[in-house]
Parts: structure tokens; sequence; C-alpha cells
């Protein structure tokens, strides 16, 4: 499943494509892609058409691009999906289900496709609601410091807590919900309204640079070992974006279906069977929610 990495990599790719694009048509291929979308509010093509695209804003694993009408259009790749950019008159992407034909006032016309094979991932039009921190709902390159979207998500984001790389992520807050948690820290890690983003693979990987078993209890954590692992996530976030995030197979890839390179840069996800690359003794991997977890039973003792 697309991680914070993979879903800004497709942010930074939209944006300077559809920002200020006005959605000219609207073409659904496959209901089931609709699936988040409340009709009541109106059809998502009536919604959607003739409308102006604000930004493109990320938040955790979800993505929303804001509309002039106080609406934003929400993105969820889900397992497999994909957001496309291709020229008009294109041969049509392999299981594609929902496509936005947009013209741009310096780029010219263009086709935003959302490719979904397995139909977990979905497009929506929702309300934007205000953010209860009165900070910006998200990460945006946007420089527009006083746009009417900027302090507001949609409200089927509003649940999510802000990811570690949002400049308006508080880690005092953070600290202090972990210390409150009894649960294993893979599990707080991986719990969305605690701290948004971070799904299997960069979960393992920060809990192995920062020498911390998964089922550790969070509670137990020292502040030194919270300030650790916090830097952990961030470090490999950030590296991660930087090689384009990671693809284990074509599923993972950008707005020009391009794959990321950070796979070979794993250190623990999926290496089991494989020597420590710091201290040589074989990583394992462990059955942990309907998933694995791959770890050093020697430099991430249980303590």
């Amino acid at each position: 499943m697309p991680e914070l990495p993979e879903v800004e990599v497709v942010r930074a790719g939209l944006e300077p494509a559809v920002t200020g694009a006005t959605v000219a048509g609207i073409e659904i291929f496959d209901e089931r892609s609709l699936r988040r979308h409340a009709p009541a509010a109106g059809s998502f093509t009536d919604l959607l058409r003739g409308r102006q695209i604000l930004a493109a804003v990320r938040r955790g694993k979800f993505l929303w691009l804001p509309l002039d009408s106080g609406r934003a259009v929400v993105i969820h790749l889900g397992m497999s999906g994909q957001v496309l950019l291709r020229t008009p008159g294109a041969a049509a992407d392999r299981m594609l289900r929902i496509r936005l034909a947009l013209e741009h006032p310096s780029h010219g016309e263009l086709w935003v496709n959302f490719v979904d094979q397995r139909i977990f991932g979905s497009m929506a039009v929702d309300a934007l609601v205000p953010t209860a921190d009165h900070r910006p709902g998200g990460y945006s390159g946007a420089v527009e410091a006083d746009a009417a979207w900027r302090n507001r998500l949609p409200s089927q984001v509003a649940h999510i807590a802000r990811d570690p790389i949002d400049p308006s992520f508080s880690a005092p807050a953070f600290f202090a919900a972990l210390a409150r948690k009894n649960t294993g820290i893979k599990r707080a890690l991986l719990d969305q309204n605690l701290i948004s983003g971070i799904g299997n693979i960069y979960a393992d990987e920060a809990l192995f640079a920062a020498r911390i078993h998964y089922e550790q209890p969070a509670a137990s954590l020292s502040p030194a070992k919270a300030r650790a692992l916090l830097a952990a996530v961030r470090t490999i976030l950030h590296r991660a974006l930087a090689e384009g995030g990671t693809s284990f197979d074509a599923q993972y890839v950008n707005v020009n279906g391009q794959s990321g390179y950070f796979a070979h840069s794993l250190e623990a996800y999926g290496r089991q069977g494989t020597p420590c690359s710091r201290c040589g003794t074989l990583l394992v991997r462990e059955q942990f929610m309907n998933r694995g977890s791959h770890f050093c039973p020697r430099c991430q003792r249980l303590r």
C-alpha cells in the first residue's frame, strides 16, 4: 500500500500540472471508484465540472485538490491506485477507472487518469472544513498564505493525524500520546489517528534504525528513545522521498508512470534471512497484524 513518500511523490508531480486548471470533462469508467463519494451532496460530475483546481495538498496518505467552490477532490490510492498525467488522445491506461480532462492556462489540455487494479482506492468530492488547530490542513507547495482553502481540509480526512514531515506536526503532543499508550510501538506508528503516513515498510525501517523491537510497549520508551525514533522516522521518510518512494512492482509509480527506487536502500523490510548491516545477525520476519514485521533479533531486543 502506498505510504507517505509515494503519495507525496504523486502530489508533487500533480501540483504544477493541475494548479490553476479548470475541469472541462469527467469520464467515469467504474462507479466502484466513487465509493467514498457522498451523492447526497450532488453527483461527482456535477460538483466537479467547470471548477478550478487551486492546489494539491496531502496529509499522511490522503491527497486532495481544493476547488474554487469550497470543496475538494479527495484521492486515496488504496492498495494499487495510480494518478497519471496523460496527453489528450493518448491510448487508455489499463484498469482506467476515472478520467478528468483539464484545461490549464499555461500548459493547455491534459488528462488526469485514475488507474486502480484492485479498486480499493477512490476519488470523491468532499466539503472542506476548518482544521482543529487553525493551521494549514496539510502539506502543499503553494505559497498563498491567505488562501481560503489553506486552513481547511476535507471532512473525510479530519480524523487523520498530522504526519511527521508536516510543518504543523507537534512533536511534544506525539511524545505525550506515546507515553499514554501501552500497545506495541509498531501498532502506535501505524495508528493514523496518532501519526499519519507511516505504513508497514517505513515502520519497520524506522524501528530498525532506532534499534527498537516492534512489540516494545510505546509507554515504556524513554524520552530520549522516543526522540530518536521520531528522528529516524523523519530521516527514513525524507530519504524515501529523495529516491521517489518504494516500488516493488509496477503498481507504485509517479504521475509519469516511473517507479521509485528506495527498495534498494531498505535495511530491514523484506530482508529476512540476510545479515543485519550492523551486527551480522540474520534478520527475521514475524507475523504481525495480517502482515509481517522485519527486525534484527540482536539489535532490536524486547526490553
